[in-house]
């Protein structure tokens, strides 16, 4: 029986645990059978090489689990009734010729498949130089902070508070740290009514595509910009009007005038990283209400400011109910999490509530209370400002590092954020350079998709420093930029765009 178990130090979950699972899979498997007791934990503790007390333990669990049970001077047996519930295997039915499998190609209305997007190494953590945008640092992460919330969390007054069926109702608390802490920050002052957890910015963006968008509708996008907002878009399906950027931002050209909703990201512009003045903010406002579209405002990345004084959110200036504000703390606590929320007017977010009890009831509680116990003790304040002095630096960083080996290659992002949008050589081919620089432990992320033309500039590219430790930066700038001249045939360094 011991050539069942394999335990090792070098996987994530303890010996304990592997042990456990493991003698849960050999009697699912019918690999003990039912009438031979399990070896006494003396025996497999020594067999295996592992503490006793490591056996008596995983024993123990799966006798209050129900795989084992107990027979006193005798040991532990197989439980027969864990396996009286297993399936049984059937013998399949002689197959016929005909060929019943479904044309899926025919059968699938859509194909988000088949759209251009972005797409992500799993192991970006193995590169030496991973300049990836938009995934955290482990080193920044509050573990203990977070560990302290899941734990009160799963509390059983807590349990006993969330564990039911909200039906499409969010956590009051995480509700109330919403609307008395973050959204103050960017000058937005919302009523319960007017808020909607949601599982992450990118559902809320689907939510108000899905709810505002007809097939006839003009929906204007920033180009280059988000990606998957022009996927989303045209999933609906809608029509789509790209509309250009500047050094200011969006640009406030007459093609805003037959759209009938604007998406933009004011604070730190997707993915050139600049910042709409306050000015043109109330412009973008007064054409809104002038000729009746609705505006999306994506706040991503406000938190991570290095200014004193931000320019607060356009949702703060709107008199008129034209903006819907879509907030996360995806680039603050974690993305993995998928916690974001959606602010508007009242009939906008009952209809959105509705929806999306349709699609998940609500974003998962336990979570909503960790964020919430997260949010109430102070300790997201403490991470943004942690973040903040580390991004500052590593920001500081990577622009001294590009006025030297890739001068006028990029303009520096005068809000803060995490990362620089660089544009390289005429003829360089920023997919062949990604290519190339994951050779060498680099890792970039080519920005031809974050244009809407079927052939878009290809020497653009984007650099984040949100996961790359300070001390790699300048190295790893240095070596990117000789294999981008090697790539250019020793063209002459980028140009200012």
């Amino acid at each position: 029986m011991f050539h069942l178990f394999h335990l090792s130090t070098d996987k994530p979950t303890g010996l304990q645990q592997q042990l456990r699972e493991q003698i849960a899979q050999v009697i699912l498997n019918g690999n003990i059978p039912l009438d031979s007791p399990l070896p006494s934990s003396r025996k497999l503790a020594k067999q295996l090489n592992i503490a006793r007390n490591t056996v008596v333990l995983a024993y123990e669990h799966l006798l209050d689990d129900g795989y084992l049970v107990a027979r006193e001077r005798s040991g532990y047996y197989v439980n027969p009734d864990i396996l009286a519930r297993k399936v049984e295997p059937v013998k399949a039915p002689v197959e016929s010729s005909f060929d019943g499998t479904p044309d899926w190609s025919s059968r699938l209305v859509v194909k988000p498949s088949e759209q251009r997007n972005m797409s992500k190494p799993r192991d970006w953590q193995k590169y030496q130089y991973p300049f990836i945008y938009g995934q955290f640092d482990p080193v920044l992460f509050p573990t203990a902070n977070w560990r302290e919330c899941c734990r009160d969390a799963v509390s059983i007054p807590a349990i006993r508070d969330w564990a039911s069926d909200r039906f499409d109702n969010d956590d009051p608390l995480l509700m109330e740290q919403i609307r008395t802490r973050l959204l103050p920050r960017r000058g937005v002052w919302a009523s319960p009514e007017q808020i909607l957890v949601t599982v992450g910015a990118q559902h809320a963006l689907y939510m108000l595509a899905r709810l505002l968008l007809r097939p006839d509708s003009l929906m204007g996008i920033e180009d280059p910009g988000y990606m998957d907002i022009r996927n989303i878009a045209m999933l609906n399906p809608s029509r789509v009007q790209p509309l250009a950027v500047d050094a200011q931002g969006l640009v406030l050209s007459d093609q805003l005038n037959a759209c009938d909703l604007v998406y933009t990201t004011p604070s730190h512009q997707c993915p050139t990283t600049v910042t709409m003045p306050l000015e043109r903010r109330y412009e973008l406002l007064r054409r809104a209400n002038e000729h009746n579209f609705l505006i999306i405002e994506d706040d991503y990345e406000s938190e991570t400011n290095f200014k004193a004084n931000p320019i607060p959110a356009l949702k703060s200036l709107d008199k008129n109910d034209r903006v819907l504000y879509v907030g996360s703390l995806s680039k603050t606590l974690a993305p993995g999490l998928r916690v974001g929320y959606l602010v508007g007017p009242e009939p906008l977010i009952r209809e959105a509530r509705a929806l999306r009890r349709l699609m998940v009831r609500h974003p998962a509680a336990n979570n909503q209370r960790s964020v919430a116990l997260f949010l109430e003790r102070g300790y997201h304040d403490a991470l943004i400002m942690s973040l903040m002095r580390a991004y500052q630096d590593r920001h500081q960083q990577m622009g001294d590092a590009l006025r030297e080996y890739l001068p006028d290659s990029s303009r520096e992002p005068s809000f803060g954020g995490s990362c620089y949008w660089v544009k390289g050589p005429e003829g360089l081919d920023a997919r062949e350079l990604q290519k190339q620089t994951a050779k060498h432990g680099i890792l970039i992320e080519p920005g031809d998709i974050h244009f809407y033309a079927e052939q878009p500039p290809l020497n653009y590219f984007r650099l984040g420093y949100s996961s790359i430790a300070a001390e790699h930066i300048r190295p790893g700038i240095k070596l990117l930029a000789g294999l981008i001249e090697q790539l250019s045939g020793g063209a002459t360094e980028p140009r200012l765009h």
